[in-house]
């Protein structure tokens, strides 16, 4: 039977999260969630990849399987390779060589290369995070009280015992997606690999404030450099973020690039020579000036630096071995594909900085300029790793309808050859087709069309109309949050469009929806949704339509500005965006957009304000500890249509936030979201699920 026809089933499928080579190109390691014994939550462990060349004879069977390496309650995360290629992971795991340890916080272990079990090498009061590894170097991000060092877990020991959970804040913002922020800060810790333990532990930035939240950082082949995002506060409440180089040995620390219209962020990878950095740029966000981001790679002697493959997002970046090129992924045309950026040599970068924005300004046809598209498929690609003999390029290949799978990219003919998964591969309950259509102002629209088994002529599909988040975002790859193959199975045709604003389309994609959301969002959708119920294996007349977080958006300005759906799935979505705006964990950020609270475009896009025109019953659905959209959201679209008479349900998660993580409540997510478009879309009897009986 297919795991997609029980969601119980579902939500017990191995998942790979990531995808690592080792420096030697001879494995690769993978963190793999699964469900735990307890079958309430999930688990990670991490596993080994085997690596083979299909040309020579084939090794022996054993030696092409995955093979779990690590095995414990709290699960391992972040696995990465030291050069002598041990691997290095973090782990809220107890220690067994201390007994009774007061409280269990993430600390960084390392499984040796040649076997045997894994020991931990370096903790933290306040846990350890991210972390790197060049040489024998090692830095890593923990979370550290304001203070005297020496006297952290006393004082948050103290604080405990005490049951203070208050937080004084002195700036903006507070909370962050899911979690607050503080009362500890972030800070960067370097040391050596020893025999034992990490050794010369010592903190690299003594007295960063908030400058490190969240922070991305890359060290240098060396070990000498760590380079790292750096927080720059602002008045009003406006930040902005530089790249700054620290020196591992001395602590000292440079701007590296700065612009006050731009934001540098991660991915962060430095070339194998030492002498380039490349990142993400992004521009700061207006009224009417749309968010851009963009391939930056600068100078790490001087820092001055140039933007290459213009319009396309980068979403993860890693170079060639030979310092050449720089291979990067990003959102195109309903994929995500692997593109080569050839370097030129070193020259003057101020000329390249011209040049650079020569073409920026030759507009949409140069929008590619120097990247060589490298895969050719339909896939989306992440978790990308370089072999040091330049030959191949490692990845996590998925798509719509593939699960991420791990996978070798020639890199010169971009050849693809699947690799051994530690999860199985899933057989999809349907098809998936490609339709496009031409909006009102001439842009063409495409989408991803899921059918399901035996839909025809004859026995016509009904529809769903599923819209993306983001909005800045694109539907390319698996997900396993908002996987349309479980309507599939139930036997709904279901259309996930990229409208204005999804990325992969150029510049003036993004730029058409820009401060326009809801009128031209839904024109875009409606052109595609008509193209869709043209067909004749779809049925026009039973019609359902659902987002979260701006598909959620979109699922409310749709239930107060069409009739044409029978019933609509809302969930974490905005509906008074004034409100929404100044609540959110990044009210900077949206009201670049919209502007400064009670201007015209919330009176113009505020779902809210359509109240009166909506009949639709609708399912209402939201965690209570999403910070980014937060609950007054749900709250208060609820009230509204419980005041107004509009049929309809509320689904709350007092545990859970954007996202519905829980294996239990996926099921309940899942069942709910099923029952509502039965009871509407199909015309059934409701019958509530038996995960809420």
């Amino acid at each position: 039977m297919s795991a997609f026809n029980d969601i119980r089933d579902y939500v017990g499928i191995p998942r790979v999260l990531s995808l690592k080579l080792a420096p030697d190109g001879s494995r690769l390691v993978s963190v793999v969630q699964s469900l735990n014994p307890d079958g309430k939550s999930y688990g990670t462990a991490l596993w080994g990849i085997p690596v083979f060349d299909p040309a020579p004879p084939p090794p022996a069977d054993k030696d092409r399987e995955p093979a779990r390496l690590t095995r414990s309650t709290k699960g391992e995360s972040s696995a990465d390779f030291t050069d002598a290629g041990d691997v290095l992971f973090t782990s809220a795991r107890p220690d067994p060589t201390v007994k009774d340890p007061d409280e269990e916080v993430p600390a960084l272990w390392l499984l040796p290369r040649s076997g045997g079990e894994a020991r931990q090498v370096a903790t933290r009061p306040g846990g350890i995070g991210a972390f790197r590894t060049a040489g024998q170097v090692v830095v890593f991000a923990a979370d550290v009280l304001t203070g005297e060092e020496a006297a952290e877990e006393e004082r948050r020991k103290a604080r405990k015992d005490a049951g203070i959970s208050a937080i004084l804040h002195e700036g903006y913002p507070v909370r962050y997606w899911d979690h607050d922020l503080g009362p500890g800060r972030t800070r960067l810790f370097a040391a050596t690999i020893g025999d034992d333990r990490l050794e010369d532990v010592r903190d690299l930035t003594p007295a960063p404030g908030e400058a490190l939240r969240d922070v991305s950082f890359a060290l240098t082949p060396d070990g000498s450099t760590v380079i790292a995002t750096w927080r720059v506060f602002l008045p009003r409440g406006e930040l902005r973020s530089e790249l700054v180089a620290i020196d591992v040995a001395s602590g000292e620390g440079r701007v590296l690039f700065s612009d006050e219209a731009y934001d540098f962020t991660g991915p962060i990878a430095v070339s194998p020579d030492g002498a380039r950095v490349a990142c993400a740029r992004e521009r700061l966000t207006g009224l009417d000036l749309s968010a851009r981001s963009e391939l930056w790679i600068g100078d790490l002697a001087t820092g001055e630096g140039a933007t290459h493959a213009p319009d396309l997002f980068p979403m993860d970046i890693v170079w060639a071995p030979d310092s050449s090129a720089v291979f990067i992924v990003a959102d195109h045309q309903g994929r995500r594909p692997i593109f080569r950026v050839p370097l030129p040599e070193r020259r003057s970068s101020r000329r390249e900085s011209e040049e650079r924005a020569n073409e920026e300004r030759s507009g949409r046809d140069n929008w590619h300029a120097d990247a060589v598209r490298l895969t050719s498929d339909d896939a989306a690609y992440l978790s990308l790793s370089a072999s040091q003999d330049g030959r191949f390029v490692y990845a996590l290949r998925s798509g719509v309808d593939a699960a991420p799978a791990p996978a070798r990219v020639d890199a010169v003919s971009g050849e693809i050859t699947a690799l051994p998964s530690p999860a199985p591969a899933l057989e999809l309950p349907g098809t998936l087709t490609e339709i496009s259509a031409t909006a009102d102002d001439g842009q063409e629209i495409r989408g991803w069309l899921v059918l399901p088994s035996g839909a025809s002529a004859d026995n016509p599909a009904p529809f769903l109309l599923w819209i993306h988040g983001g909005p800045v975002a694109s539907w390319n790859d698996w997900s396993w949050r908002w996987n349309p193959w479980i309507m599939a199975e139930q036997g709904y045709a279901v259309l996930l469009p990229d409208p204005c604003l999804s990325t992969g389309y150029g510049q003036h994609m993004i730029d058409r929806g820009w401060g326009d959301w809801g009128p031209r969002t839904l024109a875009d959708l409606d052109a595609i949704v008509d193209v869709a119920l043209a067909r004749d294996d779809i049925d026009a007349d039973r019609l359902g339509a659902m987002g979260g977080s701006y598909g959620g958006y979109m699922a409310n300005w749709v239930a107060g500005h069409s009739d044409r759906y029978k019933a609509i799935v809302t969930h974490a979505s905005l509906w008074n965006l004034d409100q929404f705006a100044g609540t959110t964990d990044a009210s900077m950020y949206w009201q670049r957009e919209f502007g400064d609270p009670g201007s015209e475009r919330y009176a113009k896009l505020s779902p809210h304000h359509a109240l009166d025109k909506i009949s639709t019953p609708m399912l209402v659905i939201h965690g209570d500890k999403d910070y980014r959209v937060p609950i007054g959201e749900g709250l208060r679209l609820w009230w509204d249509l419980q005041r107004t008479g509009v049929e309809s349900k509320f689904l709350y998660f007092p545990d859970e936030n954007h996202w519905v993580l829980k294996p239990g409540n996926a099921v309940a997510w899942y069942e709910t979201v099923l029952a509502f478009l039965a009871q509407h879309v199909l015309a059934q009897e409701w019958k509530r699920p038996d995960s809420l009986a």
